[in-house]
């Protein structure tokens, strides 16, 4: 059964390398990563919120495809409000693939100094960064499903077998 499965966290707590690392030890997964899909509409800048919900449009078009082939879809995104969130399970349910929730996390100030350490100046001062933590920690208390893997700063491989079997236990329920 191909399984959707949501990688959510701050940013630069390893979502996108381990989103990578998922597709690439298994053969034909989809990396369904949203921002890449969001540079690829003009001028998406100068209409950044509408841009970000057409990607996520797309995305859950090309997840549809994709899990409907009978492939896995793993989607590394920060999702700090549920509307996606939602919407991802419901397609999962419609489809009749398994649904996994996992959240990389990090301490709030690790996370803070990590995102400032790979952005520099960056584009998001840290209190818009650290509102965007206690957003996602808090939807996180109302998602009962979800599960958690600690980000281990400097050793992705470790996080990976973490997440690896969190996946795996969720599979086993």
């Amino acid at each position: 059964m191909p399984r959707l499965i949501l990688l959510n966290g701050p940013p630069a707590c390893g979502k996108s390398t381990l989103a990578r690392m998922f597709a690439d030890r298994h053969p034909l997964a989809l990396d369904l990563d949203i921002d890449r899909v969001r540079d690829l509409l003009g001028a998406w800048r100068d209409h950044a919120g509408p841009a970000g919900l057409l990607a996520r449009d797309i995305a859950l078009a090309a997840a549809r495809t994709h899990l409907t082939s009978g492939y896995d879809v793993i989607v590394p995104q920060l999702l700090a409000r549920p509307r996606f969130i939602e919407q991802a399970e419901a397609l999962a349910a419609e489809l009749g693939c398994a649904f996994h929730e996992i959240v990389l996390i990090d301490s709030r100030e690790d996370a803070l100094r990590r995102f400032v350490l790979r952005d520099g100046e960056g584009v998001l001062d840290p209190a818009e960064l650290a509102a965007m933590y206690d957003r996602l920690t808090a939807l996180m208390a109302t998602r009962p499903a979800v599960r958690f893997v600690h980000s281990h700063e400097g050793e992705i491989e470790r996080t990976y077998a973490e997440f690896s079997s969190v996946l795996e236990r969720a599979e086993e329920r």
